[in-house]
């Protein structure tokens, strides 16, 4: 009889879910996301990424629900605040863009001395914009409160609340910039970590300083400024922990801290053309805000309301978004303009079907939704109306999303400047304000502008991306 062994053969197991997400949050810094599977990759970008942008969501939304409590005029304070904060966000964002891209570049070339450089270079441009942005909003928060249409109650609530976020801008820059890094090099596990710190202080400081519990003091809506503020702090210091004590790829040294000023003349022309792009869509939000405010503060607090309820969907997504763009850029360092495009294709996919579904769910659940953060008799239906409305372009959003940060990702920061330009100012603006006022569509017509907007941008750069030209961009 024969002795030989019988092999079956047993097929290879598929890591499972939990696996999967163990493996994304804990990182790996050997990893190499320009072989193997393309879901694979993206699944292990995109879980820290995802849970990055879901502590920063609920941080808005926890945020506005604490503030909500001391009023209208507390929660309008916030809404014309942030959205002038938004020309800050452009331009921490085109400094991310120009670091992330070039990094990633950098990271699929296997040269991760030069992306520690490209990180030092980009942190001593944010420091530079921070100073000059930082002591102007500091001293003038009550001017550009005024400019912005806030009523003379509103600029007496708000003022220190303003004065705190935007003295404290050099936080936002230095999070944006150094997550940018992380995020570009594949370390989003680090970037994740970052930010829920960050935002775990915030959460815990704000209602103790708005509301004086225990030993804190009773500063209303001032106290959120400084939350935030503090928080945001303790979250840069983290990150240069991690860049200086060898947490992540791109490892700085004392060496790389000196003024590169080709290599920073590079970054500034990138820059440039990721903050004008970020700087035309959310300029566009502060002629929306000013529209807004035509209808008295009950529609400034359910515009704001549904605006950080809409934030909450949309920025799990732009984690999605943000694995694309990563994969773009460590494929084309690679040399796989091919892989860069698949990862695109499938990131564009998982990200339509999840905002679908947060679209069915505000659609139905708005009303209820908005009731957990205000009772107020004219801001919930007002806002209920606003949600409902912006959440039929959602599906295009989840695709518009993905494109604009696969071009940012190859360095292309052109063709999304053009698309904001086209999509945002010539058509949004006009049409938010034509429904509202000739056709008396009221502030929900204004959302109706939003959804509108975002479709015909995510349909232009689904045609833009086809003709493949950010394959051959250098960085």
């Amino acid at each position: 009889m024969s002795t030989t062994p019988v092999h079956h053969h047993v097929p290879h197991r598929q890591p499972s879910l939990w696996v999967a997400i163990k493996d994304a949050v804990l990182g790996d810094p050997h990893r190499d996301f320009t072989e193997g599977s393309i879901p694979r990759a993206i699944t292990l970008l995109a879980i820290p990424m995802v849970l990055e942008m879901m502590m920063e969501s609920l941080f808005a939304v926890v945020d506005v629900f604490w503030v909500a409590h001391l009023g209208s005029d507390a929660v309008a304070t916030v809404g014309f605040t942030e959205s002038l904060l938004t020309l800050l966000y452009a331009v921490a964002m085109g400094l991310s863009i120009s670091a992330a891209a070039t990094v990633a570049r950098r990271i699929g070339e296997k040269h991760p001395d030069a992306a520690a450089d490209v990180a030092v270079q980009s942190i001593l441009m944010a420091l530079a914009v921070a100073v000059v942005l930082g002591l102007a909003g500091g001293i003038f928060a009550p001017d550009l409160l005024r400019v912005m249409g806030a009523s003379p109650t509103v600029i007496a609530t708000g003022s220190n609340y303003a004065r705190a976020i935007y003295g404290g801008s050099g936080t936002v820059l230095l999070l944006f910039l150094i997550n940018a890094v992380f995020r570009g090099a594949g370390d989003a596990s680090l970037a994740m970590r970052v930010l829920w710190t960050a935002n775990l202080i915030n959460i815990l400081l704000n209602p103790c300083l708005i509301f004086g519990f225990g030993p804190f003091p009773k500063l209303g809506v001032t106290g959120s400024g400084i939350g935030t503020t503090i928080g945001r702090g303790c979250g840069v210091l983290m990150q240069l922990w991690f860049l200086f004590g060898g947490k992540s790829r791109v490892v700085v040294h004392l060496h790389h801290f000196r003024v590169n000023a080709g290599l920073m003349l590079r970054l500034v022309r990138l820059s440039l053309g990721g903050m004008f792009q970020n700087l035309i869509g959310m300029a566009s939000w502060i002629v929306m805000v000013r529209i807004i405010a035509t209808f008295g503060s009950a529609a400034v607090a359910s515009y704001t309301l549904a605006i950080r309820i809409m934030i909450f969907a949309l920025l799990p997504s732009w984690g999605m978004a943000n694995a694309a763009s990563t994969m773009v850029g460590q494929s084309l360092g690679a040399g796989k303009p091919h892989r860069a495009e698949l990862a695109v294709w499938r990131a564009g996919i998982y990200n339509m079907i999840f905002l679908g579904l947060v679209a069915l769910f505000f659609i139905a659940f708005a009303q209820p939704l908005l009731r957990i953060f205000t009772s107020d008799p004219l801001v919930v239906p007002m806002a209920a109306a606003d949600l409902r409305t912006v959440a039929y372009g959602f599906i295009f959003y989840g695709w518009g999303m993905v494109l604009v940060q696969a071009f940012n990702g190859a360095g292309d920061t052109i063709t999304p400047t053009v698309l904001n330009l086209i999509c945002f100012w010539g058509w949004q603006l006009p049409l938010a304000w034509f429904l509202a006022f000739p056709v008396h569509g009221g502030p929900v017509a204004v959302f109706a502008a939003i959804a509108i907007a975002y479709s015909t941008f995510a349909i232009l750069a689904f045609f833009m991306f086809r003709r493949g030209k950010w394959k051959a961009q250098k960085v």
